[in-house]
């Protein structure tokens, strides 16, 4: 008599445990998707008026034209032609990429003054809910905070919950480049954090990054991006779940890497659903991208760090205390981000990170999870101190200590 098997094969399981995965986080911990973002109106109507620009006659470049035309365009002008437009246009010409870096500078401090000035109005418009007035006044601060002296901001946009990136050391003449590529719950007013979650936002990370690069290799010049110029998702709900949020930011992340001054390497930091920005963006990176190190990762949306398709080295860290240990790595249908980035088969290089306390304290000074950072980002693999477990990783760093 022939016996027939009833039970749902191993795929449809998987696809079970996913989503009950995902619906008891939402019911249990309130954990919750990304709400609709609010019409970018600040950014529309910028780009709306560059749309019909001139300049001596002639139509200014598409705004999401490839920075090396944009490059080119400003590289013709004169200075004050350049200086004309940033002032006119200041939340275009801060985020376009291929513009001059100190052009960017100067153009984001002009676009957060007047967004500052426009928050400082809706805190007394007595339209607004007491919410509307507390967040316009948390908007005004940070503004305020951005523009204190010495800040390089490399790109603002006010509209919805917001966008930007900060540089640390001198891009233009850096030597080394680092990136660091946050995660959830990323926006204008997560961009700093007041004591003790300072080096879990995403200025203090690149903050620290800088200092223990500097102290890594002090004869190096280094500079340090807060690249906080994607739409995270907000929590750790079904956005966080799936990729879209992620190859949309990895557009954004070619983009700023293509424009980047100079030929020096380039080093990703990417943690958390960062990092699955990062896998989703590796195989279309610039050969000058050497390092992509991930933190705290769900996955990368592989299940080898060679389906990536970089030449880039791929290393990861987990410390034993953070809690996306706990999260299934697995992807169904695009729901989830794929195998474990610290497990031996995923093939990255398991580096040590037993002190970085808990999912958000990688970058905190003193910390090994930091200091490995530093030293792959000024390029001194045989300083690294990788996971006892992974003998692949450090027989690669005893090669590139004895070289």
């Amino acid at each position: 008599m022939t016996s027939f098997d009833s039970s749902p094969p191993l795929a449809t399981w998987r696809a079970l445990l996913a989503v009950a995965v995902v619906f008891v986080m939402l019911a249990t911990t309130g954990w919750t998707a990304v709400r609709h973002q609010s019409p970018d109106e600040p950014r529309a109507a910028a780009l709306a008026a560059w749309a019909r620009g001139r300049l001596a006659g002639h139509p200014l470049p598409d705004a999401d034209a490839s920075p090396h035309r944009v490059a080119r365009f400003f590289a013709a002008l004169t200075a004050e032609q350049r200086t004309a437009l940033a002032d006119r246009y200041p939340l275009v010409v801060g985020n376009l990429n291929g513009v001059p870096v100190t052009l960017r500078y100067h153009a984001n401090r002009r676009a957060l003054t007047e967004a500052r000035a426009v928050e400082g109005k809706r805190v007394h418009d007595v339209r607004l809910s007491p919410d509307g007035r507390a967040e316009a006044l948390r908007r005004m601060d940070r503004f305020r905070s951005m523009l204190a002296g010495g800040r390089h901001i490399l790109a603002f946009d006010p509209s919805g919950k917001g966008r930007a990136a900060e540089v640390f050391g001198d891009l233009d003449r850096a030597e080394r480049i680092s990136v660091v590529v946050p995660g959830v719950d990323t926006n204008l007013l997560t961009l700093e954090r007041p004591a003790p979650k300072v080096n879990a936002a995403p200025v203090g990370m690149a903050k620290s990054l800088y200092a223990a690069e500097r102290a890594a290799r002090p004869g190096t010049r280094t500079a340090v991006i807060a690249w906080a110029d994607y739409t995270a998702p907000a929590g750790i709900g079904v956005d966080a779940a799936l990729g879209n949020l992620a190859e949309r930011g990895a557009v954004r992340l070619k983009s700023l890497v293509d424009a980047l001054p100079g030929g020096s390497p380039v080093s990703l930091f990417c943690h958390s659903y960062g990092s699955v920005l990062c896998g989703v963006a590796a195989h279309e990176l610039p050969a000058r991208v050497t390092d992509i190190a991930v933190a705290g990762s769900p996955g990368m949306r592989v299940e080898r760090a060679a389906q990536l398709r970089t030449g880039a080295r791929v290393w990861a860290t987990r410390d034993h205390g953070d809690w996306i240990e706990d999260v299934p790595n697995l992807e169904f249908g695009g729901l989830g981000h794929g195998a474990d980035p610290v497990e031996p088969s995923f093939g990255a290089r398991v580096v040590a990170a037993g002190d970085a306390v808990g999912h958000s304290g990688y970058f905190e000074p003193g910390t090994e999870s930091l200091d490995n950072f530093a030293a792959i980002g000024v390029g001194a693999y045989g300083s690294v101190s990788c996971a006892a477990s992974d003998r692949t990783c450090q027989a690669d760093v005893a090669h590139d200590r004895a070289a």
